[in-house]
């Protein structure tokens, strides 16, 4: 407890550090004059420590909030889920299995020295080697060679055509590092070195990170912030109280924080409904879960409704993993039998398997976020109706993670994120082949799905491949699927210039803060 305390003293007394530092740099204006504050220090309260901060190996939430700010890839996704450049000023396809990209001249790393071709083939042959373990190795499956034309075109040859090779190259998991820095290092797991908006100052463990403009940014003009502070504070009333006082000006926050701040002239709220789901995902390694029976049982005996009433304060929708903010690509679960609360053919499944008396089980959780813990506890609860005995195991998100890659566990709780594309949520996750697929799944019939998916260009036809591939996951449901919450951003009045969006959660190049 001592300890616990001196480390949220310690935190504090950083906050008003900050927040202080930031009173005394303010210029005195008149009421009705909107000024640009002198301290352009944009102060983040964020729910967990990342798990590291290598782009091609760190996939844990808190990570991906670091990693997007510093480093950047070939092309974007805007608002809409359209293609745009990144990296890449252009790039061309001039049959279905070669993509050339045009690099932008002039985009240097934080070290200074000039991004080329060989940068973005180093790269993606990083990600490509199985000895370096990147998660998005199966990103580059269908390319057969990475071909640098000069040192500001690369070209890409697929052994076939491969629809979602663009959706797949805006992930920062396909960013673009300096080899110089990798082969120094290491790895990029406490070190960072990219041509994004921002670049790493320091890092405090369990405290804050520090970013800080980088002034020799590719894009004129941006970023507006000199710097950005991410301080580590995991409970929730903490960060609301920090937003309050203004030590914290931008946070995320469950919806139930919105009655406690709908009077506050000083906080805005920004709201979308996210592409991120909750699920449960079983080791199937092992019994009981290598049994479908057993695993349909279970999603059974899940009310999604209640989860989303208690969990998210009926601020979400039940959702698999190609969410409804996908549109016309994802399946309405509603209609899906195994997403319906039905104890009575959840107990008859367990009883086929030789259960009737039920089962032990151990849900391990990420303790850092109160969402999946919550949907852990009101699982005990639902499994309980049908004689299924659960307790939860809280591991902190490096040891979560480090779970989830061996699967050490018996079921795991979590959320997952489902990228620009379909296939990313389902064969990245489900595929045999998929870098994701940490579950022990393996079915023939959707892997020839989502296979068949991945190289037809005729969207009609990959938008129905996708359809049957989800319904066959479900009766199979190496996962259950639960929530896909909205997600609420809470900051100060005075910060402008930010605009959350599904598909690009926190972009802060624009972001300004006045007095």
């Amino acid at each position: 407890m001592k300890k616990m305390a001196w480390a949220l003293s310690f935190c504090f007394l950083a906050l008003s550090l900050f927040a202080s530092g930031k009173q005394e740099a303010a210029q005195k204006v008149g009421p009705s004059e909107k000024v640009v504050a002198a301290d352009q220090t944009l102060i983040i309260g964020t729910d967990a420590e990342p798990a590291g901060i290598d782009p091609h190996k760190s996939t844990s939430f808190s990570s991906v909030r670091v990693t997007r700010k510093i480093y950047e890839t070939l092309v974007r996704t805007d608002a809409h889920m359209n293609i745009i450049p990144g990296l890449a000023e252009s790039w061309e396809i001039p049959e279905n299995t070669t993509y050339i990209f045009n690099l932008k001249h002039g985009v240097r790393f934080h070290n200074g020295r000039e991004m080329t071709a060989g940068d973005v083939k180093y790269s993606f042959e990083r990600i490509m080697n199985p000895e370096n373990a990147c998660i998005a190795k199966s990103y580059f499956k269908a390319v057969s060679d990475i071909t640098v034309v000069d040192d500001y075109t690369v070209r890409l040859s697929l052994k076939e055509p491969y629809a979602p090779l663009l959706s797949y190259l805006t992930s920062v998991y396909t960013a673009v590092v300096p080899r110089e820095v990798v082969e120094e290092n290491g790895d990029l797991m406490q070190v960072a070195c990219g041509t994004g908006p921002f670049m790493l100052e320091d890092w405090v463990p369990d405290n804050h990170i520090t970013l800080k403009k980088n002034g020799a940014y590719h894009i004129s003009g941006e970023p507006k912030l000199d710097s950005v502070v991410l301080m580590v504070m995991p409970d929730e009333s903490s960060r609301l109280a920090a937003l309050r006082t203004g030590a914290v000006q931008l946070t995320t926050l469950g919806s139930q924080n919105i009655e406690l701040v709908k009077n506050n002239p000083n906080i805005v709220l920004k709201s979308y409904q996210s592409k991120d789901y909750t699920f449960l995902g079983f080791n199937m390694n092992i019994e009981p879960f290598s049994d479908v029976r057993v695993r349909q049982a279970m999603s059974l005996a899940v009310d999604r409704s209640e989860l989303a009433k208690i969990v998210f304060n009926g601020d979400a929708v039940t959702s698999g993993p190609v969410p409804p903010a996908f549109g016309k690509w994802a399946l309405d679960v509603n209609k899906n039998d195994f997403f319906h609360q039905d104890l009575d053919r959840a107990k008859e499944l367990l009883e086929e398997a030789g259960y009737e008396d039920g089962f032990d089980v151990e849900i391990t959780v990420p303790s850092s976020y109160p969402e999946v813990v919550s949907t852990a506890q009101v699982l005990i609860q639902q499994f309980g109706k049908i004689g299924i005995r659960a307790t939860i195991r809280q591991l902190e998100i490096g040891q979560y993670v480090d779970a989830w890659k061996k699967t050490d566990h018996q079921v795991m709780a979590g959320k997952n994120g489902s990228g620009t594309d379909p296939d990313r949520a389902l064969s990245f996750f489900f595929n045999t082949e998929g870098s994701a697929n940490v579950w022990g799944f393996s079915d023939k019939a959707f892997d020839d799905l989502t296979n068949r998916a991945k190289v037809t260009t005729d969207t009609d036809e990959r938008v129905a491949l996708y359809l049957d591939a989800q319904k066959r996951l479900f009766e199979l449901s190496p996962n259950l699927f639960f929530n896909a919450p909205m997600k609420y951003y809470f900051i100060r009045s005075n910060v402008e210039g930010f605009n959350p969006n599904v598909f690009n959660e926190e972009d802060l190049r624009e972001v300004v803060i006045y007095e």
